[in-house]
């Protein structure tokens, strides 16, 4: 390995990585006690009135709001590192004697490239296995102290269970575990084979099963009928529970990426509309690293040259265009959960149309 890095990287290079490396650190401290600071200020109101210890909102609350808001503006945080360090470099013309050396741009790309490969690794693995436990922790903190009173449930809810039965349920009641005006239909391909209807339905947690109460049966078989009236309680076993029924914010960012395969996988036969989030979600968590490398490439493009008037112009164009591509990011979210473009096309829309940026202010670079 050392002789590895040694053929491919000489001085220059570690010089570089270690520029990079610094300067992304120092910049992600500085982030980080802002988006905490404001955070604070923005919640203090919320920790005093829910009584939440120390402990909770330390290890809790801000221990899944750092790791996602740092992930979130991971793209602008490195994309500000790269122009700070090679704007300096630039204007304390170090990076002319590297280009009249007889060596390419590219060349001189290595080691950023080598440094954001560094980045990406960790912004891969903090997007499929960290942040999801880590959001789950945010989530049920502001569940628990953030409440404000308002109803979580869905109503009128629509679910296929599996591929011959299609429940209704119009109101859902979190509090209690139970749902009003239940439908159950079942059918055998095209043909309804049996009808129930119950006033209520409740889930009891111990027995994991469901509780039909003041229910009716209808049956069918070909021209033949039957009704069948029940006033009793009866307990069935349903492929849904009152999860099923709640509106949770980032609740998909809180699942891990097996379980959210086996969520996409029910939403996909039950249709109730959440597919497109989910799906968005679990593609988001691989390519939304892939940032690192297009803003690096037009972070060095646009810095590698002197220009008058120091590093301050490079940064404000910089700043803007990180901005640009979170922006974009959050459009091509919007598409595909609400204008129904293809979730796997959607999240690779923000770095195909920067990489296309990032080629061109390549061609432009100084060689």
């Amino acid at each position: 390995m050392k002789r590895l890095f040694s053929k491919y990287l000489k001085v220059i290079d570690w010089y570089i990585i270690n520029k990079y490396l610094g300067t992304f650190v120092f910049t992600l401290g500085i982030f980080t006690v802002i988006t905490v600071v404001f955070d604070i200020a923005e919640h203090i109101d919320n920790f005093l009135k829910s009584g939440a210890s120390l402990h909770d909102i330390a290890f809790k609350y801000y221990a899944g709001f750092i790791p996602f808001y740092l992930n979130l503006l991971e793209p602008l945080i490195n994309f500000i590192a790269v122009i700070l360090f090679t704007a300096r470099m630039a204007n304390q013309t170090e990076i002319v004697p590297i280009l009249s050396s007889k060596a390419s741009f590219a060349r001189f790309l290595r080691p950023y490239f080598v440094s954001a490969s560094l980045i990406f690794v960790v912004s891969l693995f903090a997007n499929v296995y960290l942040i999801p436990f880590t959001n789950r922790l945010k989530v049920d903190f502001e569940n628990k102290n953030f409440s404000d009173g308002s109803d979580p449930s869905k109503s009128e809810v629509h679910m296929q269970l599996d591929k011959h039965t299609f429940v209704f349920v119009k109101s859902f009641d979190n509090s209690t575990k139970t749902g009003f005006e239940f439908i159950m239909e079942k059918f055998n391909g095209d043909t309804m084979t049996e009808k129930w209807v119950a006033q209520n339905i409740s889930y009891d947690s111990l027995k994991r099963k469901w509780t039909l109460k003041n229910y009716s049966l209808r049956r069918i078989n070909g021209l033949k009928e039957s009704m069948i009236w029940h006033g009793a309680a009866k307990d069935t076993t349903l492929d849904m529970k009152p999860v099923d029924f709640e509106i949770r914010d980032n609740a998909y960012s809180a699942m891990s990426t097996q379980l959210l395969n086996k969520n996409i996988e029910k939403a996909k036969l039950r249709g109730t509309g959440e597919l497109m989030d989910m799906e968005f979600e679990k593609y988001n968590r691989f390519v939304y690293p892939l940032s690192t490398f297009v803003l690096t490439l037009i972070g060095v493009s646009m810095s590698s040259r002197k220009v008058r008037g120091g590093i301050g112009l490079p940064l404000g164009i910089g700043i803007l265009l990180c901005f640009a591509y979170i922006v974009v990011e959050r459009f091509a979210l919007v598409f595909s959960t609400k204008g129904g473009a293809p979730a796997l096309l959607s999240v690779f829309v923000p770095n195909v149309l920067f990489g296309i940026l990032g080629y061109v202010l390549l061609l432009k670079a100084p060689k």
